[in-house]
């Protein structure tokens, strides 16, 4: 009976896990650029079950041992094993404001492969988005809207002097007085990077080869790839299971109560 608990309180565990994932994307629908995080959910590994029999049989040194007729397997519940980052293109919408970037990927040397924004996190450190929602800061920098510098292809920040520049499709961005190429990274397999706060990933990333295509689009922006309606519906599957595992938890409470209760009592 107390692995019927485990089962139930691990089946509880890991729905509560997947809302709080699925509740995350529903929260940066709006976030641009932003990747949704899709979870796994495994079995733990199963047991075999055994009836212990009451004859007994003769082995060496005369101790007797019981024989065990196999019964089948058992489960013993759930966890949530991963959550992994969906990398689908999101949709593109204008927004007309020359600081916005969309980074549209076009055919990639790798099926894995895809190709970020670099930019340089709070503490030094090359980080990769998609999020190109891009502004100006006082010194005239390009830097996201956390205030991470947005990087060059020689990984230094880029000086615009203001919001009057140009970016080609290429990634060439354009000023009156100098052009600079936007440093782009190319990552083999997106299912390496470590996703982390404000929309960054980590993880080891090449220059773009020459075998990749993409566009850089200016005054647009690459949307959540979130579905609404399906993440919806996810929430409402993962709270319907969370509740089944609830109301068996809560049936073997009862039982252990009547044996202690009932079954246990004397006289």
């Amino acid at each position: 009976m107390l692995r019927g608990f485990y089962t139930a309180a691990s089946g509880m565990i890991s729905q509560q896990r997947q809302q709080e994932a699925l509740a995350n994307n529903i929260a940066n629908i709006n976030t641009p650029g932003y990747k949704a995080d899709h979870t796994a959910i495994r079995a733990f590994p199963e047991m075999l079950i055994q009836e212990m029999g009451s004859k007994q049989i003769p082995v060496t040194h005369n101790v007797h041992l019981p024989i065990q007729n196999p019964i089948g397997s058992i489960n013993t519940g759930v966890y949530l094993q991963e959550t992994v980052p969906n990398f689908t293109q999101g949709d593109i919408r204008q927004t007309g404001i020359s600081t916005d970037l969309a980074l549209i990927n076009g055919q990639v040397p790798d099926e894995a492969g895809s190709i970020f924004f670099t930019v340089q996190n709070a503490a030094g450190e090359v980080r990769y988005t998609t999020n190109g929602n891009f502004t100006v800061d006082g010194a005239g920098n390009l830097v996201t809207n956390q205030g991470y510098y947005v990087l060059d292809e020689a990984g230094n920040p880029i000086q615009t002097g203001g919001i009057e520049f140009t970016v080609t499709q290429d990634g060439m961005l354009q000023t009156m007085d100098q052009n600079t190429r936007l440093g782009l990274s190319y990552v083999v397999d997106v299912n390496q990077l470590v996703k982390e706060g404000d929309n960054l990933f980590s993880g080891e990333a090449v220059a773009v080869p020459g075998a990749a295509t993409y566009q850089v689009q200016q005054g647009a922006l690459e949307q959540s790839n979130v579905d609404s309606l399906q993440t919806m519906t996810q929430m409402m599957e993962s709270y319907r299971l969370f509740e089944t595992n609830q109301r068996v938890l809560r049936a073997y409470d009862e039982s252990m109560g009547k044996a202690v209760s009932e079954i246990g009592r004397i006289g």
